[in-house]
């Protein structure tokens, strides 16, 4: 294998895990290893010989390495860094309109929603 489809198959094993990852945002070990299982079956279908070969690595490194008190570790650790982000977006909110245009008050209050719409998401993604 040359270096460059080594790299190809990481780089499709670091994202197919990602993305089995973030299908199950607090979740189980047991949803991402089905979520890697399904995207298996359909790279196998579409005849993605790189991609299956990826998976199957993401597949094995979630049955060694998973736990379900990592998962949700993990997501608690988003959701503070979530918060954090919220809060200073609301920081520079406040000084927006203490210092600045209605654009840039506007600009802000959009960022801001972003913000803790993205905390929301996370926050109910727990609770499924």
């Amino acid at each position: 294998m040359n270096i460059s489809t080594y790299l190809l198959a990481a780089a499709l094993a670091t994202s197919s895990f990602g993305a089995a990852a973030q299908a199950a945002p607090g979740g189980t070990c047991r949803a991402k290893h089905e979520a890697i299982s399904r995207d298996i079956d359909e790279a196998k279908a579409k005849g993605q010989k790189q991609r299956v070969r990826g998976l199957e690595r993401a597949l094995k490194e979630v049955d060694r390495n998973c736990s379900d008190e990592k998962l949700q570790a993990e997501h608690q650790r988003r959701i503070a860094q979530q918060e954090k982000k919220v809060a200073a977006r609301e920081r520079e909110l406040k000084e927006a309109e203490r210092n600045g245009s209605a654009e840039k008050i506007a600009r802000r209050k959009s960022k801001l929603a972003e913000e803790q719409a993205e905390l929301q998401r996370l926050k109910e993604a727990r609770l499924n």
